[in-house]
This record gives C-alpha cells, structure tokens and sequence, in this order.
C-alpha cells in the first residue's frame, strides 16, 4: 500500500506486458495505457515494462521503436521461449514501481480499469484484481469447462482462490518484494498471490475480446496451467491415492477370504476368467493412473532442484537506466 514517503515524492506504477508474438498489438496497447495513466493524479509517473518471450513476428522491434521514443518504455527479451507464468513472474521481478499491474497484450483487459484498481490501493489494499463478469464472444464450452474447473480447485485446494480472475491485477511492493524469493520452476501466480494473504479484493468487470492476432492458449496449455494450479495448492490427489490404495487392499482382502471360504462349500466353483480379467486391468490402469499423479509432484520437485535458469535475458530496453543497464536476475 502507498506509504507516506511515496505520497510525498510521488508514485511510481509498473505496467507489465508479457509478449509473445503479439507485433499488432504493441501500439495500440501503448497508445492506450498512456491514455489510461493520464487519468491518473499528475502525482503519479509509470513505466510500461515488456517482457518477450522469443516473439517471431518482430514484436522486439516494435517495442524498440516505441522504446525510442518513450524512455518510461522498457523490455526483456528471452532466448527462447519460457512460457506465460514466467513472463509475468520475470516482469514483477524487475519492476521498479511502488505497485504494479499485469496486462495482457491482447487488449482483452481495459487498461482504463487501471484507475480504480488505485483507487482501492490508495485505501490500503495490497491486491486488487479482476473478476471477469463476462467474457466477450468465448464459446459456451470453454466457459462450462472454466467453471468446472472452478469447482474441482475449490474442492481440491487447500487455499482460498478467487473465481473468474484471470492475471489482471494491482500488487503492491511489498507483494513484489515477496514474489522475488520465488524460486518454483513452474509458478501458478494466480493461486500464489491469493494465498499470501493481505488485503485484497476484486473489482467485477467485462472482458472484450483480443484486439487482433490469435491466442496463444490452446485447450493443451490450458490443461496445463489447471494442473499446475491443483497440485500447487493442494496434497489431495496424493492422499486420495493413498485412500484408494487402502481401499482396494480391503476389497481385495474380502475377496478372498469369500473366495477361500466359498471353496470349502462348493465343489464345483467356475474358473471365473473374465472377472478376474475385469479386477486385474481395473487394478492395472488405477496403479497406472496414481502412479502418474505422483508422477507430476516428483516431476516438479525434479525440476526444482536441478536449479536451472529460471529464464535468460537476450536482450535488453532500458534507456531510463542510469548507468549501464539492468539485467534481469533470476
């Protein structure tokens, strides 16, 4: 929340961008968020920080020519591509601002709403976020699926996680300050940020659709990032394997005692091919499906502690700097 030593020398917000081949839509998201922060008190001064994530259709560039022009405009661009979650983790890393927001490049999130995401920072919330009402012309099954993921996170997690809040939002410093001991190879920021606690709240609004291009997230990277936000915020899955594997052993072991007591009453008992067939490959794809579930937790844990690059820098905006530039540190 803004302190009374920023009140007195100002505010500093920090918009950040990922990118990732989104050349169409720099300018009139630039165009767009210089209009939204003209709104704002003339005591407060942004930066509009991009993050690149290896783009193929000369969104680099374009960022560099505006970049030319706007000192307050800044960029990272990455070696390869990373992925979303790290994009937007890599920008609160390097943002300098007393807040900062996330906005995707697409224009589906009305850099206007800018305004009152400070209006409720000035009165001491450490997050405000979006809650999408609607979502422009999404199709009705991807919305029930949404919804049904809503439910299984809330079933499943130990965390308390807003529904319909995408990654448009307001954090504080102090939330900055936090996110910069993160050392997760596959961050889910939204559920991280909710279970930190502090002050937060949401402000409902409606979604437009992307200004031009196309989405990035297909129904597989989707999936994805839904895995990763139930087993970041949940130990459930694990225990449910447990429990199965517990009551199976207890099904099996009444089995056969009915069996072992059955064979002493009957003398003609049937070979039973096919249910034995049935229970060996139920047994079978079970053990498969539990052993893949934890499977993914050692999958993360593998990851962590090889203690790879959370991401590499290639390239470097920052004519604001004084000295010689900044590199992202992570």
């Amino acid at each position: 929340m803004p302190t009374q030593n920023n009140r007195e020398r100002g505010r500093l917000l920090s918009i950040c961008v990922p990118a990732f081949n989104e050349a169409a839509n720099i300018a009139p998201l630039y165009e767009r968020v210089r209009a939204a922060m003209a709104m704002l008190p003339a005591s407060y001064d942004f930066e509009l920080l991009f993050i690149d994530d290896h783009s193929e259709d000369g969104t680099f560039e374009r960022i560099s020519e505006i970049a030319g022009r706007d000192r307050r405009v800044r960029a990272l661009r990455f070696s390869r591509n990373f992925g979303f979650q790290r994009a937007v983790l890599t920008a609160y890393t390097n943002a300098r601002g007393d807040a900062a927001v996330q906005l995707d490049c697409d224009l589906q999130d009305p850099p206007e709403l800018i305004r009152e995401f400070v209006k409720y920072w000035e009165q001491g919330y450490d997050v405000v976020y979006g809650i999408r009402r609607s979502r422009g012309s999404e199709a009705k099954a991807m919305q029930f699926t949404r919804r049904c993921f809503y439910w299984l996170i809330d079933f499943l997690s130990e965390d308390r996680l807003p529904h319909d809040a995408g990654d448009f939002r307001l954090i504080d410093r102090r939330i900055l300050d936090e996110l910069k001991k993160v050392r997760d190879q596959q961050p889910y920021l939204r559920g991280m940020i909710a279970a930190m606690g502090f002050r937060q709240i949401g402000i409902p609004y409606d979604r437009s659709d992307r200004v031009a291009g196309r989405s990035k997230f297909r129904l597989g990277a989707l999936v994805a990032l839904g895995l990763d936000g139930i087993l970041h915020h949940s130990v459930v899955p694990l225990r449910l394997a447990t429990i199965f594997g517990v009551v199976m052993s207890g099904v099996a072991a009444f089995g056969a005692l009915y069996y072992l007591i059955a064979h002493f009453f009957r003398t003609d008992w049937p070979v039973g091919l096919a249910s034995s067939s049935i229970i060996a490959l139920f047994s079978v794809g079970m053990n498969a499906l539990l052993l893949g579930i934890i499977g993914e937790y050692v999958g993360r844990i593998y990851k962590n502690v090889k203690a790879m690059p959370f991401v590499i820098i290639e390239s470097c905006i920052d004519h604001a700097a004084t000295g010689s530039s900044e590199q992202a540190s992570q």
